[in-house]
């Protein structure tokens, strides 16, 4: 689970950003949407990103997009703020792998696409809550300080080590117990993190659970069931054939295997079975998709991070699915949403203050918040406050004011000239 990321001069962030995962116990309300790792340390299961367009709720996800992409060994598209004329970006996870919290940072060097600077901790906690960190590695090259307190033999070599990849990419883990260790917790917390934007979210996942037949399959289909109050059944039915009257257009179809198989999943609505492709609406089809990524991210405790999360879903829908995470049958997986609609900002019944943020932009920088950030004295909000009606009104910020009647109005003077 993650407990942190921090940013800076990435994308739209210039200045550092901080999202906390990690629950204030001093809030005594929906235990539920917490998970407990030991009494020092809980995290909540579910955070829902609101703002503006263009704020930067799209620009978070492409930050912890370059993370994974980096611990992953895959090309990163991590990028400096523009306004900035700095070339090095900087980002930040903190998580917990095995019963442990670790911390790993690095800064990119995006012009000579280098990484110049690399640091891993452990962090330990007191029974007091006293936070410290036992230094794992630290590779850094502004500073001419290499260090690996648990292999001085690695710690030999950091200095000689390439900087056009991470370090577990550089040297040879074969020959280092410690960085098979280190590899292992990195890779592992970058694969339990799934990306999605609902906009273009792809379905062969769906489709390759479907196929399979398990358990994971029945949970799926009964998913996308309960979504849809018309549909009888779902599933993935190798003998179902569209008929298409042009020879030809037929032809690229039987060669298309993505194709063919997305023809083959199945809605039966009264007995009847039809293509989904065909027959079902945008909603039903985004559903389809999402629900392999939404089941498997319960079953296998990871990080779903959804873009536009409630973009073609009934408010319901995206609410139960939010339960689902918050719900005490979930011990370790996490839903973190960017959302637009408001009437899921809801502390009555659903989230902690905590579980809600925000990014906004003034003239200087991109802001990433929390409600927690906002004291009773500064606001008069209460865990019983309607936050819905209170951000409508601007109490948050975060909110557009588009004056687009202006539009026409100008339009109009200029056709009476």
């Amino acid at each position: 689970m993650v407990t942190s990321f921090k940013f800076e001069n990435c994308f739209a962030f210039n200045e550092k950003v901080e999202m906390d995962l990690r629950a204030d116990m001093r809030i005594k309300k929906f235990y539920s949407n917490i998970t407990e790792v030991n009494e020092n340390l809980n995290i909540m299961k579910s955070i829902a990103i609101y703002g503006p367009n263009n704020t930067g709720k799209t620009s978070f996800i492409n930050c912890v997009r370059a993370i994974k992409t980096t611990l992953e060994n895959k090309v990163t598209n991590l990028s400096p703020n523009i306004f900035t004329g700095n070339p090095i970006a900087f980002e930040a996870i903190s998580f917990v792998y095995n019963g442990k919290e670790y911390y790993y940072e690095y800064k990119f060097d995006c012009g000579k696409r280098s990484y110049i600077y690399e640091k891993m901790t452990e962090i330990i906690r007191d029974k007091y809550k006293n936070e410290s960190e036992d230094l794992i590695f630290i590779k850094d090259t502004i500073n001419d300080k290499y260090e690996c307190p648990k292999d001085l033999e690695l710690e030999k070599v950091l200095n000689i080590a390439s900087t056009n990849n991470i370090l577990i990419y550089t040297v040879q883990i074969e020959k280092f117990e410690i960085l098979k260790i280190i590899k292992n917790i990195l890779t592992g917390i970058a694969s339990s993190i799934e990306i999605v934007d609902m906009n273009m979210i792809p379905v062969e996942k769906t489709i390759e659970i479907l196929k399979n037949k398990n358990n994971e399959t029945k949970k799926i289909v009964e998913f996308i069931k309960n979504a849809d109050l018309y549909l009888d059944d779902f599933k993935y039915d190798e003998k179902m054939q569209l008929k298409v009257d042009n020879k030809e257009a037929e032809e690229k179809i039987l060669k298309n295997q993505n194709l063919m198989d997305q023809i083959r999943l199945v809605s039966v609505y009264k007995g009847k079975p039809v293509p989904s492709i065909i027959f079902d609406s945008l909603g039903t089809r985004k559903i389809t998709a999402l629900a392999s990524y939404v089941i498997t991210a319960i079953e296998e405790g990871k990080t779903l991070i959804i873009d536009e999360f409630d973009s073609s879903l009934h408010f319901k829908i995206t609410r139960a699915i939010i339960s689902m995470f918050n719900s005490e049958l979930n011990k370790n997986a996490q839903l973190i949403a960017t959302l637009h609609d408001i009437s899921l900002l809801d502390c009555k019944k659903m989230f902690r203050k905590e579980q809600i943020w925000f990014t906004d932009k003034n003239d200087k920088q991109t802001e990433l918040y929390s409600l927690k950030d906002f004291s009773y004295e500064q606001t008069g909000i209460r865990d019983t406050t309607d936050i819905q009606d209170r951000y409508s009104k601007g109490a948050f910020g975060a909110i557009p004011e588009p004056d687009l009647i202006s539009t026409l109005l100008e339009v109009d003077i200029d056709e009476g000239n």
